[in-house]
């Protein structure tokens, strides 16, 4: 849980200028109107996203013992 709101946080800093993931999407996607670079910077955000999250639910489910 903790790896995936540093990953949203990373990528929220880029609207405000700080870097981080989302500084691509705004700068060379939205600020230069290249649809396709901001459509495929939010697609890897939103795979690396769903990927922390598989991993860390497979983890989850191997690493409960109370079952």
């Amino acid at each position: 849980m903790t790896l995936v709101t540093l990953a949203g946080a990373s990528a929220m800093a880029g609207a405000i200028g700080a870097g981080g993931l989302g500084d691509l999407a705004i700068r060379y996607g939205y600020q230069r109107f290249e649809t396709s670079v901001m459509v495929a910077v939010v697609a890897v955000l939103i795979v690396l996203v769903c990927g922390i999250q598989w991993v860390g639910d497979r983890l989850v489910v191997r690493l409960d013992h109370r079952g």
